[in-house]
């Protein structure tokens, strides 16, 4: 399916990291506010502990679960709203700082300073490095009492590109939610055993450049990727469509993109 679419552990949330959340100080004051529970959990990893921010649903069954992959921005105020709007829509979801360990004095993402520092962490991460602490991190995920076992991963601009590389090199997802991110390079399409569902802005030729030849190699390896376009929508609409300044074209293109995570996605 592709297509343009036109109209219709306590809580110890760190909040000072303008640069990371674009001036949206609603971004801080939803998280502020959220009844859910929110909270961080270390994930061992061999030597390594991924810091990880989790929202719990208000759900009376146990839920699905999503992996959330930040932005080139890192777990900013950003990953974590959302991560909270994901147990707001039914979800069990955590964000992993993949930058943990990585800053100084063995910090993530809080101790680089500034965002670019933070940007240069994230490119210069080791694509290995990057699988294994998220399939450390579902793994984690899956056995939390309020997961029912099944877990998607959902990432955004950087974190969209991981998302479907991530799928390359695990078979054990339930689907793989890209938000405007590239698709993996041909021999690896192969391996791919989950539905890739794709969110992309129309106004963002970079990532929309790379779409029919992803469409094209996903089609001959037999696999299921379900593009969608979002009309007059630029790169990020998901962070820039929620603020109260978001263009109506950004808005209502987060608005869709919601409908269809929930009817893609089952909770239970």
């Amino acid at each position: 399916m592709r297509g343009v679419l036109r109209g219709g552990v306590a809580v110890g949330v760190v909040l000072g990291m303008s640069w990371a959340a674009w001036g949206q100080e609603h971004v801080t004051q939803r998280l502020e506010n959220s009844p859910r529970h929110l909270e961080y959990q270390d994930v061992k990893r061999g030597d390594r502990t991924i810091r990880c921010f989790v929202a719990y649903p208000e759900v009376k069954e146990k839920a699905t679960a999503v992996v959330v992959i930040h932005e080139i921005f890192g777990l900013a105020d950003w990953v974590r709203g959302v991560t909270d709007q994901f147990a707001e829509a039914g979800y069990l979801a955590i964000a992993p700082d993949l930058l943990s360990g990585m800053g100084p004095n063995g910090g993530g993402t809080e101790a680089m300073g500034s965002g670019d520092a933070v940007r240069r962490a994230i490119v210069g991460l080791p694509p290995d490095q990057v699988t294994e602490d998220l399939k450390a991190v579902v793994e984690h995920v899956r056995k939390l009492p309020a997961c029912n076992g099944k877990v998607v991963v959902a990432g955004f601009c950087w974190g969209g590109t991981q998302a479907f590389r991530f799928a390359t090199n695990s078979d054990g997802i339930e689907a793989a939610l890209v938000f405007y991110g590239t698709g993996p390079e041909d021999a690896a399409i192969g391996r791919i055993q989950a539905p890739v569902y794709g969110f992309y802005g129309e106004n963002d030729a970079r990532v929309n450049a790379t779409i029919a030849k992803t469409e094209e190699l996903m089609k001959a390896a037999g696999k299921r990727y379900e593009p969608v376009i979002y009309a007059g929508a630029g790169h990020g609409f998901m962070r820039a469509g929620e603020g109260p300044q978001a263009s109506p074209a950004n808005a209502r293109a987060r608005e869709e993109a919601w409908k269809r995570i929930r009817s893609v996605v089952p909770r239970s």
